[in-house]
């Protein structure tokens, strides 16, 4: 075997290791596993039940919150990779790791992966109780998956943000309370309500940060509705968000440990 068919095995050997570790590690910590589900439902059923009518009398106004609700269980999904990666980051295991011939770094990768695993299982349970409550999207196979595609790209660019959060923040603690600061973004969007209802000065927040464009262009695509603009902007801004946080990553865990 080459050398260069070693490099890459160990390579893979140690990503799996790490997401195996994870996942295990998701899986006993079932209280936090429900939290990311259990919220996000019964803010669903809140603004479905009790909110819904007074915005819209109509009775449609779940075919309107469900992108939002599906966003908001991904944020609060990945916001706990911010506490896990801390947590790794300050009990001592990394200096542990860095004693053996692996990749190190492969550590933050598995809370990462563990993480897209723990997100996708959930909005397809959020979704799932969404048609129970009467969600009656109008999309078709390609548009279902586009919508997918979307979702999927919101969270491993959030997770890999919440990665970044938990490699520079001091304990798991303070990674916590700067991951919850994020979960308000879905708040300040067209999640709940249109934004065309907000006071003018904030509706230029709302509709120039990144949860906006993905939530519009899934809106669109599960209504049936044309897209417009929100899909390129949505891509844009989970892509520049991706790429600055993988970079942000690295360059955080080097400087913490001295290894790549």
């Amino acid at each position: 075997m080459s050398a260069a068919n070693m490099k890459s095995a160990s390579f893979l050997t140690t990503n799996g290791i790490f997401i195996g570790r994870s996942l295990r590690h998701s899986l006993r910590n079932v209280e936090a596993l429900l939290m990311a589900i259990l919220l996000p439902i019964l803010l669903m059923l809140l603004f479905t039940y009790i909110f819904g009518r007074a915005i819209d009398p109509t009775g449609n106004y779940v075919n309107y919150v469900v992108p939002g609700i599906i966003l908001l269980c991904a944020g609060y999904g990945s916001s706990s990779t911010a506490v896990d990666v801390a947590t790794d980051m300050t009990n001592g295991i990394i200096d542990r790791f860095r004693t053996m011939p692996i990749r190190s770094a492969s550590v933050v990768t598995g809370h990462v992966a563990a993480s897209l695993a723990r997100n996708i299982v959930a909005t397809f349970i959020v979704i799932g109780v969404a048609l129970l409550v009467g969600f009656q999207p109008s999309a078709g196979f390609g548009d279902w998956a586009a919508a997918f595609g979307f979702i999927f790209l919101f969270i491993l660019a959030f997770t890999w943000l919440f990665a970044a959060i938990g490699l520079v923040t001091g304990s798991p603690a303070a990674a916590s309370g700067y991951g919850f600061a994020l979960l308000f973004l879905p708040y300040l969007s067209s999640a709940f309500v249109p934004t065309n209802t907000m006071p003018s000065w904030l509706q230029g927040v709302a509709n120039h940060q990144p949860i906006t464009p993905v939530i519009e262009a899934i809106r669109a695509l599960l209504s049936g509705t044309p897209i417009a603009n929100n899909g390129w902007l949505a891509v844009v801004w989970c892509a520049g968000i991706l790429l600055l946080s993988l970079i942000w990553c690295a360059i955080a865990f080097r400087r913490k440990t001295g290894r790549r």
